[in-house]
């Protein structure tokens, strides 16, 4: 599997393209703040040709140029159906001086296309595999993506997982429990050799994290 990683001018947003191989076809992953003309670069450079935008939540950071990105290749956009509110309305899932970093006059346009997916779901596309799991906490329809190649598992985090940290809990929709429970149940039960591909920050595995991040071990320790 080719992973190409561009991190948005703001927040460090991490939007990933992921596909077979070059010349082939692709998934885009939360297409952030500032995005879509690296994007575009980056597509032809590589001879890719995008099949779907694959969002891990509806935070604004991740999902700004959902719509240029969508619309420029006419494919939809798939988020967890708690989350797809936020499509139509990002202001729901940020507090008003988040909002204000992102800047005023924000002129928001929904993807034509949007398709809510179920925990459990999977979808095909541009040659991969994905399994939704659904993982609330920083908000309620985040949901990490699963999917694998002849070397290894990946795991798209979005905001769940971090290398070293977690995502906040405190925004519009978020819950620490909710986020406690997701720890316990959806990440720690995944192999040591997933790879991590997190919304934010370096790549990092499933093993690391286990034996690094304090949030994690403090779930372990609430699994026995």
């Amino acid at each position: 599997m080719l992973i190409e990683t561009l991190v948005a001018d703001a927040f460090g947003t991490n939007c990933y393209v992921l596909s077979a191989g070059p010349g082939s076809e692709c998934v885009v992953v939360d297409p952030g703040i500032g995005i879509a003309p690296r994007l575009e670069d980056l597509l032809a450079e590589r001879g890719l040709k995008p099949v779907a935008v694959v969002l891990t939540h509806g935070h604004l950071d991740h999902t700004f140029s959902v719509a240029p990105v969508c619309g420029a290749s006419d494919v939809p956009a798939y988020i967890h159906t708690a989350d797809a509110h936020l499509l139509a309305d990002p202001a729901q899932g940020f507090s008003a001086n988040m909002m204000s970093l992102v800047g005023t006059g924000l002129d928001w346009t929904e993807p034509d296309d949007v398709q809510a997916l179920a925990d459990g779901a999977v979808i095909e596309l541009a040659g991969l595999r994905f399994t939704v799991d659904h993982a609330p906490g920083h908000t309620a329809g985040s949901a990490m993506f699963h999917t694998a190649d002849a070397e290894a598992p990946y795991t798209v985090t979005g905001d769940v997982l971090f290398r070293g940290a977690i995502g906040r809990t405190d925004l519009p929709g978020g819950s620490d429990a909710a986020m406690q429970d997701t720890l316990r149940d959806k990440v720690l039960p995944l192999d040591d050799a997933t790879i991590v591909l997190p919304g934010h920050g370096p790549a990092t595995t499933i093993a690391a994290e286990r034996a690094r991040n304090p949030y994690l071990k403090r779930a372990a320790q609430r699994a026995h």
